[in-house]
């Protein structure tokens, strides 16, 4: 399965949170295929050539692009499957274009609106994670800031990848595998039986992971 990564402008910060989750995460798209999303960029973007090239700088091994505008200088040597905006076809992961951009770029994030299955990664290197459905075992979420899950959570979830010491994680259904905050974790036989199945929070005390109830 493809990973999907969506710049925001301004990309150069967008890199900056990109190089910061992988100082954190080191190796973390090592092999794996990663589709580029370039909707959320503006139309006189410059040097979207340079932004893939950096990208692959970076180990991050680009199989298509999506989004791209026609107008856009460079992207006609690029090798690989190119879809540009109005063109849909398929994809390794059917997932949404992200929201547009925000007032303020520097509160950024990513909105998913259907489950996410098993054996699929979603990465969202800058701001918070929200996922409309449910995260499938199986499945791994991660999130330079928090996550937010309205829908049981079976996954593995990865909160604070980029140094957040107060990201949480929320789900309407905790089931998950894993849970990871800035380094943190804790695994699915850690967690409270009494907590399994109900919707929850889990935050950091220092370095210990604290896990509650939200429905009371």
């Amino acid at each position: 399965m493809a990973l999907v990564l969506a710049p925001e402008p301004p990309a150069e910060s967008w890199l900056a949170a990109l190089d910061a989750q992988l100082a954190q995460t080191p190796g973390f798209f090592d092999g794996k295929p990663v589709i580029v999303d370039l909707a959320l960029l503006p139309q006189t973007q410059p040097d979207v050539a340079g932004l893939i090239a950096a990208l692959q700088a970076r180990g991050v091994r680009v199989v298509g692009i999506e989004g791209a505008r026609r107008d856009w200088p460079g992207l006609e040597a690029w090798g690989g499957p190119l879809e540009t905006k109005g063109a849909r076809t398929g994809r390794p992961v059917a997932l949404p274009p992200p929201a547009p951009p925000r007032p303020d770029p520097v509160v950024s994030g990513m909105l998913i609106d259907r489950p996410v299955r098993s054996g699929q990664t979603v990465s969202c290197p800058s701001g918070d994670l929200t996922i409309l459905g449910a995260v499938a075992s199986g499945a791994e979420i991660v999130a330079a800031g928090s996550i937010h899950v309205y829908g049981p959570l079976r996954g593995r979830a990865i909160a604070g990848s980029a140094g957040q010491a107060d990201a949480r994680i929320f789900c309407a259904r905790l089931e998950a595998e894993l849970l990871v905050i800035n380094g943190s974790y804790t695994t699915a036989e850690d967690i409270d039986p009494a907590l399994r199945g109900r919707a929850a929070q889990a935050w950091l005390d220092g370095e210990a992971m604290l896990i509650a109830a939200l429905d009371g």
